[in-house]
């Protein structure tokens, strides 16, 4: 892909996370995505966010800057939503939770087959208290 189809391609993945669609979601993934310091493969990718989005059904993350070189994607992304459920052992809260989010991905062939970042939960568990 080129820079600004890997962009286009971002923005397209951005709205399905934002609409919660995994479904849509695992088939923008490799079946065996690699993420550094997690759990493998697009099944543990999905779970991950099911939880997410279980806990928090308005989360959503918003791109605040993206750069592109070759087949890899490095975006800086603020993302938030509401506690109204149980994430990672902790009961609602209520708290309204907002995040800064740094990835780097690889893409090939339209899926991401590498991740990472800090996407890790630490920050938003610290802000549930």
């Amino acid at each position: 892909m080129s820079p600004d189809e890997l962009r286009a391609w971002y923005a397209d993945y951005l709205d399905v996370c934002n609409r919660h669609d995994l479904a849509e979601l695992r088939t923008l993934l490799d079946p065996a995505v690699r993420r550094a310091h997690l759990p493998g493969g697009a099944d543990a990718w999905i779970d991950d966010l099911r939880d997410l989005f279980d806990a928090f059904p308005d989360f959503r993350w918003k791109r605040v800057s993206v750069l592109v070189e070759d087949d890899r994607l490095a975006a800086h992304l603020r993302a938030g939503g509401t506690h109204r459920g149980t994430f990672r052992g902790i009961p609602a809260t209520g708290r309204h939770v907002n995040v800064a989010e740094f990835a780097i991905y690889r893409i090939a062939e339209g899926r991401i087959v590498e991740y990472a970042g800090t996407a890790d939960g630490a920050e938003l568990l610290a802000q549930l208290g």
